[in-house]
């Protein structure tokens, strides 16, 4: 399905700007976005990949990784094509980079925005994640399908590389209850070399998002001898830990991926590392990902410092959750920050 693609502006040059992130496109008729699935036809910016999903799972809310959002919940999750990164590392590049790589082609299953709530619900979810290739790129299909969500009694999450303008924010914020924003690095130089980004944009969406009441979760894939360094790992730390010490901060291990089959999967021990660091840095949450650790993956009350939530086994396996439903602590009394009913 081919629809218009409304968070766009028509310029005084005749060109039209697409205003869903970052980018800023700026587009003459019949040019592509960066992400490779909005274009200008018959002088409109169009979503070419509206109702037209590339991937469709169930999954634990766990995998998004979303540690205090409705633990031991289930995420009707769904993906399109195209994306507005270029990252070398990218474990979806299969269908983010494919029209890219595959000359403007695109794919997917209809499965317009009523069918998402409708199977979220049949299939026992208690939200809809999107997620797999960055959404922002199919703002519209996204905010339609979360708008009825909202209706329905279903929460939204957003699992982003953050590079929504403030604009795309203000008009999600009523419908999407969490987003996990990737702080891929803490360098310019390393967005532009392997993400085809910039640092700049990022940060103003994880601080404007939190400023929204968005629940803000935070991942960083450590990747060896590309962002791993204590200097890197702690500036990023000092950068959350400076809007709230209390979002949650997910420490990642890199595998060979894409374009970077070269580079050796991250030791365990640099996750750790990582997150000594964030607790040097006064950060309450933090998580190792991608490796069973369940004592760095398991939730410890900032108070009294009991576990809370325990995880055990793959991501979202094997989750007790000790937490009544407004998030307390059974041991001292203690409200954990989260989203938690």
């Amino acid at each position: 399905m081919v629809e218009t693609a409304w968070l766009s502006k028509k310029l005084g040059s005749g060109k039209i700007l697409c205003q869903a992130c970052a980018q800023a496109c700026k587009l003459d008729e019949g040019e592509y976005g960066i992400c490779g699935v909005r274009k200008v036809e018959s002088g409109e910016l169009k979503l070419l990949v509206y109702g037209l999903a590339a991937a469709v799972n169930v999954d634990p809310v766990e995998k998004k990784p979303m540690f205090h959002f409705l633990p031991a919940s289930t995420a009707f999750s769904v993906g399109t094509v195209g994306c507005n990164f270029s990252c070398k590392f990218c474990q979806n590049y299969d269908i983010s980079q494919y029209p890219k790589e595959h000359n403007h082609q695109i794919f997917g299953r209809e499965l317009p925005p009523e069918r998402i709530v409708d199977l979220a619900i049949e299939k026992g979810c208690e939200s809809i994640a999107y997620t797999y290739n960055e959404p922002i790129v199919f703002f519209e299909y996204t905010y339609d399908t979360a708008k009825l969500a909202h209706e329905k009694g279903l929460k939204n999450i957003y699992v982003t590389s953050g590079f929504e303008t403030h604009k795309a924010i203000d008009l999600l914020e009523p419908y999407i209850d969490g987003m996990n924003i990737d702080i891929k690095g803490f360098t310019d130089e390393f967005y532009k070399e392997i993400c085809g980004a910039r640092l700049k944009p990022v940060l103003e969406c994880v601080k404007y998002a939190h400023e929204k009441g968005i629940w803000v979760e935070i991942t960083t894939l450590l990747i060896p001898g590309k962002n791993d360094s204590d200097e890197e790992i702690r500036n990023i730390a000092k950068f959350i830990a400076g809007i709230s010490p209390y979002i949650p901060w997910h420490l990642s291990a890199f595998y060979p991926m894409y374009k970077m089959l070269d580079v050796p999967p991250t030791p365990g021990s640099t996750l750790r590392r990582a997150y000594k660091i964030g607790q040097e840095e006064g950060l309450k949450y933090l998580y190792v990902g991608n490796i069973d650790d369940e004592d760095y993956e398991s939730t410890y009350c900032p108070k009294c410092s009991k576990r809370v939530i325990d995880r055990q086994g793959h991501i979202g396996q094997y989750v007790t959750n000790e937490l009544d439903d407004n998030g307390i602590c059974p041991y001292c009394g203690y409200s954990l920050e989260g989203v938690w009913h």
